[in-house]
């Protein structure tokens, strides 16, 4: 199973979008990526070439190589453009009702047999699923950020997904050079069911007072070997992304210890919402990252 994914179609030309196209097309598929904003699609394609470049400087991958990779990628504004692909990984924003209109307006175009997944982060799979024409040929294929750096992907199934869109989409996985874990179809799956609560306690450890941000983020990598500091970690994937998957924790699973930080809502409402709006916990616009706290 699996041999019939050969044209892979992408919703949303952000980091993630972007990052699944790269390796798709790396990996010797045809990529189709959809977006609602031209400029959008056009700076992805740009950091894909920027991407591809680097690995070249690397040694990780030839010229010509390089120049296959891009010339299988395409961007569009106009979903139609998406009727050939065998399988179509909507990355968009993680905003549920977002991504039903999403799957409203795609599933039409798609073709009768074509596998529809989303790289949601924490939200239900199987709701997702009831939003499109095609419950039983849709799955959560969950990609780490950054994509063509993290090995990781968790595969996750709704309750109506079948075995043949399963084994496809293990196969699509494998077919990348990444590593797969299974995970069932709960609130923020594996990896973020124990990240951002992680992250979510580090907030709390600093509203309280117990240590500065350096403090904490030095404790965490010296302490317990992280390569990443967690409140740094948290700039990184965006506090807004950290709050919304802990909103879906404590809304999913009813249990006090999933509380978002108060201090997280603050900054999110302040619009510091990490690397991505030039602060968070650390303020990114000069030189050097600076604590804010």
């Amino acid at each position: 199973m699996g041999s019939e994914i050969k044209s892979v179609g992408v919703i949303g030309a952000g980091q993630m979008g972007c990052g699944i196209a790269q390796v798709s097309a790396a990996s010797g598929y045809q990529v189709q990526i959809y977006d609602l904003s031209p400029d959008r699609i056009e700076a992805g394609l740009a950091t894909i070439n920027g991407n591809l470049a680097r690995q070249v400087a690397n040694g990780k991958m030839s010229e010509e190589q390089r120049k296959a990779s891009l010339a299988r990628i395409s961007g569009s504004a106009d979903l139609n453009d998406l009727a050939s692909a065998d399988i179509v990984i909507e990355a968009a924003t993680e905003d549920e009702s977002v991504k039903r209109k999403i799957y409203s307006s795609v599933c039409p175009v798609l073709k009768p047999d074509a596998i529809l997944a989303t790289n949601t982060s924490s939200l239900s799979i199987t709701r997702l699923a009831s939003a499109s024409d095609r419950p039983e040929k849709f799955m959560g294929i969950h990609f780490m950020n950054p994509v063509p750096v993290m090995k990781l992907v968790e595969l996750v199934r709704g309750i109506a997904t079948d075995e043949a869109t399963f084994k496809s989409a293990r196969a699509f996985v494998t077919s990348l050079e990444k590593e797969i874990t299974v995970a069932e179809d709960f609130p923020a799956f594996i990896v973020n069911r124990i990240l951002l609560p992680m992250i979510n306690e580090a907030i709390y450890t600093l509203y309280e007072g117990v240590g500065s941000v350096d403090a904490i983020d030095t404790a965490m990598k010296l302490g317990a070997n992280h390569p990443m500091g967690p409140l740094q970690l948290a700039d990184f994937i965006g506090l807004d992304t950290c709050l919304s998957i802990m909103q879906v924790l404590h809304d999913g699973l009813a249990d006090s210890k999933y509380r978002p930080c108060p201090l997280l809502v603050k900054y999110v409402e302040a619009g510091w919402l990490g690397r991505k709006s030039g602060r968070g916990f650390y303020d990114y616009r000069g030189e050097v990252p600076v604590p804010t706290r």
